[in-house]
């Protein structure tokens, strides 16, 4: 299991939520309520599941696709932390999880 903390636009609203090891960010966050759109349903072709990971957490992540850092370019409000939550993959050796919902998302798909 690993443990997801979830911080609203707002910096102070905070949910926590236990989630199991295989799951996708994406999947957990939805399920949650959490306001990730994720159009293109996780394929990485849109930019609306983009979350801003905790940096002590961001390195202990995979690094991010040559693709999916494409992705992030057409998001709104990126940070060097940022990522795509459809390409996050949730596992025990993580433990914990803290994301930061930016707030703004454009959606690059069709365009």
């Amino acid at each position: 299991m690993t443990l997801v903390r979830f911080i609203a636009e707002d910096g102070e609203t905070v949910r926590e939520v236990d989630a199991p090891a295989g799951a996708r960010l994406l999947d957990v966050a939805q399920a949650e309520g959490e306001p990730l759109e994720g159009t293109c349903e996780g394929q990485m072709a849109c930019s609306t599941c983009h979350v801003i990971v905790a940096a002590e957490d961001f390195e202990r992540l995979p690094r991010a696709s040559e693709e999916e850092e494409d992705m992030l370019d057409l998001a709104a409000n990126v940070t060097r932390t940022s990522r795509l939550a459809c390409q996050i993959w949730l596992t025990d050796e993580l433990e914990s999880l803290t994301v930061r919902m930016p707030g703004t998302v454009h959606n690059m798909m069709g365009r």
